[in-house]
């Protein structure tokens, strides 16, 4: 009869750092926050949560009308939270005239109608607008069509602005 002693068994090196799940970082809820904080103040928000609800629905409905470097460009200057709404969106084949975009947005928004949310997509795009700068606002306004300027919070471009 044999006898066989039993061997170590393999153990698996550790790794240098530790894992950890992936947390976003105070900076990171600062950020939103503040996005959320200000839309509140913007839309005369009875809470909190209403502002942020609002937000998350606006920025995902425009997370699919914007695309290319602009999106990106978009993406990035928004609070990562902000950003992933707009980026995780599937891009439309073609944006949507403005008004048709309020009353998508409306659709969203339950107990909604077009003047309503067309307060909540301003209350929300001239934050985002005053947050991105003129650049960038102005950039993302030319990949829209006629009318977004408004909800921005701005004066309507002319075709030359658009054209350049």
């Amino acid at each position: 009869m044999t006898v066989t002693t039993p061997q170590p068994m393999r153990t698996i090196p550790a790794s240098p750092t530790p894992l950890r799940p992936c947390v976003q970082t105070v900076a990171e809820d600062a950020g939103w926050l503040q996005l959320t904080d200000a839309v509140r103040e913007a839309g005369q928000y009875a809470t909190s949560a209403e502002a942020e609800r609002v937000t998350r629905i606006v920025l995902s409905a425009l997370g699919g009308h914007v695309t290319g470097d602009e999106r990106v460009a978009l993406a990035q200057a928004l609070p990562r939270e902000a950003g992933r709404m707009i980026a995780s969106q599937i891009p439309a084949p073609q944006p949507l005239p403005a008004r048709e975009f309020v009353e998508s947005v409306a659709a969203r928004i339950e107990g909604s109608t077009p003047a309503t949310a067309r307060w909540d997509v301003s209350s929300v795009l001239s934050v985002l607008s005053a947050h991105l700068g003129e650049p960038l606002t102005t950039r993302v306004l030319t990949q829209l069509p006629p009318g977004y300027a408004l909800l921005f919070g701005r004066a309507q471009l002319s075709r030359a602005a658009r054209a350049a």
